[in-house]
Parts: structure tokens; C-alpha cells; sequence
């Protein structure tokens, strides 16, 4: 041991006198220079304490709570504190008390940014002083002390007010001086309107607090959190059999899918598509020679991730797509998939991008059972991690630089975790208005990680998602957990790799049913084309493929066919282009019913109340009763009041808690009702 002579023996080991100690010490911890006062924890939004951002949508509020307190009893005050990421200077606003302990304020992020944010607290000193002193008068012959103390406090305060303000508060002093301590005179001042205002004004700060580091925000714009998307294959928009589609004929059918309300048109993969191993129908080991292939084997000796197919046409075609919907108001998304066919111009130009087995070949794509020859992966763990990355990066800017702002990222749960934090965060550096959508259907934890690393919008298990419990046990996960904070779900009722039994077996009654509550349980919500034709047809028993997929061959669509549900679908976008309640995420409430196969929520914004029922079985009528909480919308017991149904126009006057339904799946399988003020 240092300092100790170890031969001594131990009964002789004594200290002298007092002994300092610096630095770390076994077994004690030594006093901090500087002991926050006030404790301030606990705060909303916050994700993993402040690691990652927490997401907003600009121009609307964000509220941020925390609980805040200290020891004792004097009277606390807190502001919540905001900037854009950057700027100079902070903007502060005061935090209101709400009940044990918790506090709550909100401010708008104003524009599409990151923005910082923090909470101060502190001692309000004249605040606790005007606390305790009327406390005391009821009990006390005199209070001189608390007088001289409370004087001092207001002079104080005119050091630092406005000269006409400083005149009032030295007047004040001199008021508060002539009661010389008579409680009953103290009382009368400290309940004066004057005094509590301008101890608002200048408060006297003790004690201050500031939770270091500020927290960060994202504020997207609103497409980030509010969206209809259509998913189609730019090559099934033609009209001649065996002939590939182009970008001028998805130009033509723009206007038909705004008229039924979508303002997002996905595409999958538009670039060049390799030959090598490429897939046949049904995906096909064997491919005929006009088999076009699957879009997502990119790249041959025509390009790879910057180019375009030549049978869709020119990157000037595509930049006049792109266009064309931004006229109609609507925004083309497009596919970020990072892996390669084996004709991929990359395969020759880096190689150690990829993975090889021993024999030196490069490995494939594989999901057993299912084997993709026609694709190889990226490996992002090579020695030349650098430069594959910064080249992810760069097809990124290419296609924003044409346009593009939203990209659906392929599977990006197979790729590492940290790369998508490091490329969003790049990317939005510059360019905030860039959305990013991640497919990834995968174990929860990562679905969550992606969402806190940066990726704007989330597909979720939806799909299936079909029982009353499980739908309301996700939903709530998502919208009244901390969830909220961070991951925002777009509701896809299918992709072309998954036609989903509920679907197959349900008919008509379940593409509406389903559609109901993709768009009405959270803001942003998606198909992919043929569900509006109710197309339902499955390569195989048990299978969630479709038969005759577009993924590997062309295909001619009658837009026309009968038994479609175009017009359902487009008043149902109307439906929420007109009611903000559907545009918000984290106001969904659901409601206790006794029918299992019944599903009952709601959602308000303002005065904007809507009531959901869903009837979840395809083949029969179902009735119920739901249970409506009705001081929550400013209803009593007993009152009457009116509500539509705004899939159908009609009117209906209802009384008491408990309405009754009954919903027809072959006429319509659910109500959207919206409380008539």
C-alpha cells in the first residue's frame, strides 16, 4: 500500500492527523465542484436519454414535459428552452406545473430542421417568499424580518427592470416598508394583482438548474408523418401485351391515382436489370428469353443504381415524371435497394465489395428456402468500407439532384445498424426535406433502432395484424409508448411480397375492411397497385406470393375491372384530407366493446372528433355496443347528439354511452363517425 509501511504492525497503523484525499478513492466518492439543485428528469420526448433525436413535424407543437422538483418546500419555477441547431441564441418558455411534480410546455419548431432543446428550474425567490410569509401572518403578532427580507427581494428585482417597471417595484418596497410587519397589512400586499404580476416579470433566480446536454429534435415537414402511398411497377403501366411500360405512360396514369387521393407514387427499382441467373414467372429458375427479370437484380453492361432501364426511357423522361406529379401535388418515391445482379458494373470495378467463398466465386442472396442467384449483397465490412459508403451516399444526392426526395429503403436490416445513422444524418445535413421510409420486417428491436437512427417512416406488422386484442396491443405500443417519440408506422395493407390470407379468402368485404383501418389507425398509410381491383390471387395454398407477380414478368392491368373499390378507397383519402384528427399520430384512443370482431377507436384534433368501427369479419354481419367515453368530448350523461357517418353521408341522433352498431360486410364493414358539434 502507498503511504504505509507495511511492516508496521497494523494496531500502530494510525493516522497523525487530517488527511486531504484527491482523485478516485476506493470505496468513497469525493464531493462534486458544483451539486445541481433541482432535479430534472424523467422528460418527454427523449429517446435512450437523449442519444438519439426525437421526431416532430414542423409548424406544428411540440410538447415537452418533465418532472422536476428539489428538496424543501420552496416555490420552483422551470422554462423549456429551444433553438434551431446552430443558432446563437436560445428561446425560452415557461413550463406550467401539472400534478406531482410534472411540468409542461410546448413550442413550434418552425421550419423543416433540427433543432435543440432543454429545460431550466430554479428557485423562484420572491415567488417562495410571497409562499411563506402569508403562511406565516395567520400565526405570527408581527413579521418585521420577512418585511426587511421582502423589501430587499423587490429592490432587487427593479436592478433589472425596465426604468418604468423599476419605479413600480421601488414603490412597491416602500408599501411593503409602511406595514412594518402588521400581518394583516403584509396579507393585503402579498395579495395584491401588481406584486404577482411583476414577480412573474423579473423573477429572482436561485438555485438555477440546466439538464446538460440539450436534447435534439428532428422537425420534418408533414409528409413525414401524414401520407397516401401507391406502390406501382412503372413497367405494368403499358397497354400492349409483351411491351414494357414507361415513365410516359406512368406520366398518363398520374391523374387517375390522385383522383383517388394518393400523394405518394412508390416505384420500385428503375435502374438496369441483369441477365445472368435472372428469374423466370412465378420466379422462375428458368427464364424465357423476353422474361424482363426482377428489378431488384440491378445493374448490367447498361449501368447500375444511377441509371435508368432503357425500356422505361431517358432520365429525362423520369425527371419529367417527377415533374408531372409535383404539378398534381403528389411526390415520387423510389427504391434504395443495395445489392447487385452479377452483371452490376461494380462486380468488376470493386469486387472486394462483395462477399467470396473459398472457391472464389461470390455468394448469392439466399432467404432460405428461397435462393436469389440473380442477386449478390454488398459486403460492408470490406477493407474498403470508406469508399463503398461514401458512394451509398452519393446515389442518394444523384437521385435528389433529380428530383427525388423520399426514398423506400430496401432491407436495411441487412446492412450495418450505424451506417444508416451516419448516411441520413449526411444526407439531411443539407437536404432535411429528404424522407426515408425503412422496409424492414424483421425482430422488433431493430425495427426500433432503424427508426431511432434516422429513418423517417417505418413499415410495421400491420398486414398481420388481424385479431381485435393484437390489432389494439400494437397500436398502442406504437402511439402510447415512447414509440411515439421516434418511429413512425406507415400502414401498408400489402407489397408484392405479401397477399396476406385475411386477403386471399376475405374478398371484397376484407380489402375494405383492411383499407379502413390502414388509413384511419395512423397518418400515413400505402398499397400496392391491383389492391384497389381486389386482386387476391396466390401462387400457392399457404403462400403469401402473388400468382403471376409483376416482380418477374409484365403485366396489363384493366384499371376498369369489375368488382373494384376505387371510389371506396378515394373517399376514404377525401375522408382524411378533410379531417385533421386523421392527420395526427399519437391521438388514437380505443374503445371497449364486448364483440371481438368488432374494433372500435377514436381520434380528435381540436374539435375534430372521429369515431371508427370495424367490423374485422369478412363473412358476417356483426353487432355491438361501444363504450363512449363521453366527457372526453364535452358530453354528459343522458345528452343527445348527433353524428354522420362519412362513409355513407348518413345522419344519425344518438343518446347515452353505449351506441349500437351493426355492421354488413357485403354493404359497408365499418363506420367512420364524426361527432356533429
Amino acid at each position: 500500500m502507498l503511504g504505509v509501511d507495511e511492516s508496521m504492525p497494523q494496531a500502530k497503523r494510525r493516522r497523525t492527523g487530517p488527511q486531504r484525499r484527491t482523485g478516485n478513492v476506493r470505496g468513497r466518492r469525493q464531493a462534486p465542484e458544483t451539486v445541481p439543485a433541482v432535479v430534472i428528469e424523467g422528460i418527454e420526448p427523449a429517446v435512450d436519454l437523449g442519444r438519439f433525436p426525437a421526431k416532430a413535424v414542423a409548424g406544428e407543437p411540440c410538447v415537452v414535459s418533465a418532472d422536476i422538483f428539489k428538496d424543501g418546500h420552496d416555490v420552483l419555477k422551470a422554462s423549456l428552452l429551444f433553438r434551431e441547431k446552430g443558432a446563437a441564441r436560445w428561446r425560452a418558455v415557461p413550463m406550467r406545473f401539472l400534478e406531482n411534480d410534472r411540468w409542461q410546455a410546448s413550442f413550434v419548431p418552425e421550419v423543416n430542421a433540427r433543432y435543440e432543446y432543454t429545460l431550466e428550474a430554479w428557485q423562484d425567490v420572491m415567488a417562495t417568499w410571497l409562499d411563506q410569509v402569508q403562511k406565516k401572518c395567520p400565526y405570527y403578532p408581527a413579521v418585521p424580518s420577512e418585511v426587511q427580507e421582502g423589501c430587499k427581494h423587490l429592490l432587487e428585482m427593479a436592478r433589472d427592470a425596465t426604468p418604468a417597471d423599476g419605479a413600480r417595484l421601488k414603490a412597491l418596497a416602500l408599501d411593503l416598508q409602511r406595514t412594518a410587519g402588521r400581518p394583516q397589512e403584509v396579507l393585503e400586499f402579498c395579495r395584491r394583482a401588481e406584486v404577482a404580476e411583476l414577480t412573474e416579470a423579473y423573477p429572482l433566480k436561485a438555485l438555477r438548474t440546466l439538464r446538460e446536454p440539450a436534447l435534439e429534435l428532428i422537425a420534418d415537414r408533414e409528409r413525414a408523418q401524414c401520407g397516401a402511398w401507391y406502390e406501382m411497377f412503372p413497367r405494368s403501366q403499358g397497354t400492349r401485351p409483351g411491351v414494357s411500360g414507361t415513365f410516359q405512360d406512368c406520366i398518363r396514369r398520374l391523374p387517375d391515382i390522385r383522383r383517388m387521393g394518393f400523394d405518394v407514387v412508390y416505384l420500385p427499382p428503375i435502374h438496369p436489370i441483369g441477365s445472368t441467373h435472372r428469374k423466370g414467372p412465378n420466379n422462375s429458375p428458368e427464364a424465357a428469353p423476353d422474361s424482363p427479370g426482377s428489378p431488384w437484380a440491378i445493374g448490367n453492361r447498361q449501368g447500375g443504381h444511377k441509371d435508368v432501364h432503357p425500356d422505361l426511357g431517358t432520365l429525362e423522361d423520369f425527371r419529367e415524371l417527377v415533374a408531372a406529379a409535383r404539378k398534381l401535388d403528389m411526390e415520387i418515391a423510389l427504391d434504395f435497394a443495395i445489392q447487385c445482379s452479377p452483371d452490376h458494373p461494380w462486380v468488376k470495378a470493386h469486387p472486394e465489395w462483395f462477399y467470396h467463398l473459398p472457391d472464389g466465386s461470390i455468394r448469392y442472396a439466399e432467404n432460405p428456402p428461397k435462393k436469389y442467384e440473380d442477386i449478390y449483397p454488398v459486403n460492408f465490412h470490406n477493407p474498403d468500407w470508406r469508399a463503398l459508403w461514401e458512394e451509398m451516399k452519393s446515389i442518394v444526392l444523384y437521385w435528389h439532384a433529380q428530383g427525388v426526395n423520399i426514398f423506400r429503403v430496401d432491407n436495411p436490416h441487412t446492412k450495418p445498424l450505424y451506417f444508416w445513422h451516419w448516411l441520413i444524418a449526411e444526407v439531411q445535413a443539407k437536404h432535411p426535406e429528404v424522407l426515408f421510409l425503412a422496409e424492414a420486417f424483421t425482430r422488433p428491436k431493430i425495427m426500433k433502432f432503424l427508426a431511432k437512427a434516422g429513418f423517417t417512416q417505418s413499415y410495421t406488422y400491420f398486414t398481420w395484424r388481424n385479431a381485435k386484442w393484437e390489432l389494439r396491443q400494437y397500436f398502442e405500443e406504437l402511439t402510447r409508448t415512447d414509440m411515439r417519440f421516434y418511429f413512425r408506422g406507415n400502414l401498408f395493407t400489402n407489397t408484392p411480397d405479401i397477399l396476406t390470407e385475411v386477403l386471399q379468402k376475405g374478398g371484397r368485404p376484407a380489402f375494405k375492411m383492411r383499407a379502413v383501418l390502414a388509413a384511419t389507425l395512423l397518418p400515413s398509410w400505402g398499397l400496392y397497385s391491383g389492391f384497389e381491383l381486389c386482386e387476391n390471387r396466390a401462387k400457392a395454398e399457404g403462400s403469401e406470393e402473388y400468382l403471376d407477380s409483376e416482380k418477374y414478368q409484365l403485366k396489363i392491368w384493366d384499371w376498369e375491372r369489375p368488382g373494384n373499390i376505387r371510389e371506396f378507397i378515394a373517399r376514404l383519402n377525401r375522408i382524411r384530407a378533410e379531417n385533421p384528427a386523421l392527420r395526427r399520430y399519437a391521438n388514437l384512443r380505443f374503445f371497449d366493446s364486448g364483440n371481438e370482431n368488432v374494433l372500435c377507436y377514436g381520434k380528435s384534433a381540436g374539435d375534430n372528433h372521429l369515431w371508427m368501427c370495424v367490423n374485422l369479419d369478412p363473412f358476417r354481419v356483426q353487432e355491438d355496443r361501444f363504450r363512449l367515453p363521453l366527457e372526453a368530448y364535452g358530453l354528459a350523461d343522458g345528452q343527445s347528439f348527433h353524428v354522420q357517418d362519412l362513409l355513407t353521408g348518413a345522419t344519425y341522433a344518438w343518446q347515452g354511452r353505449d351506441p349500437y352498431l351493426r355492421l354488413d360486410p357485403q354493404n359497408e364493414p365499418a363506420h367512420i363517425f364524426r361527432l356533429i358539434p
